[in-house]
């Protein structure tokens, strides 16, 4: 759902800026949390037995940096309590998140090739070692 958002607006040439993804960002979760909720009237204990530990997973809270992969299931986790997060809490989380994912670390250095004056083993090096 969210990528046919993105594809209408960069359709038409039209930019979100992060309040705007904040704001969607809130009303999917109010929109999922109307789910669970319903859920749970039909279910008593599914939220906490079944839907919590899912969350927990999915938001991945075991690293303290807010990636955008994890966003979402945090705004939800976040929506479970007494008070959900406001558009504002949400677009900072947003640019956190999208300052983490611009900062990558490099890829590492390929290992150094052995230089041509190393000599290589000799032949009479190699036999004594497989006849040991």
């Amino acid at each position: 759902m969210i990528f046919e958002l993105v594809s209408i607006y960069t359709h038409k040439n039209m930019t979100l800026t992060h309040q705007q993804l904040a704001e969607l960002l809130a009303g999917f979760a109010r929109s999922q949390q109307a789910i669970v909720d319903a859920m749970d009237r039909a279910q008593p204990g599914f939220r906490g037995t079944y839907l919590l530990p899912t969350l927990n997973i999915a938001a991945n809270l075991r690293i303290p940096q807010t990636r955008l992969l994890d966003l979402p299931s945090r705004v939800l986790l976040r929506s479970q309590g007494r008070v959900p997060m406001d558009a504002e809490t949400i677009q900072r989380a947003l640019q956190e998140a999208l300052e983490g994912s611009v900062a990558f670390d490099p890829p590492p250095a390929p290992p150094p090739a052995p230089s041509p004056a190393t000599p290589a083993i000799s032949a009479e090096a190699e036999d004594e070692f497989f006849q040991s």
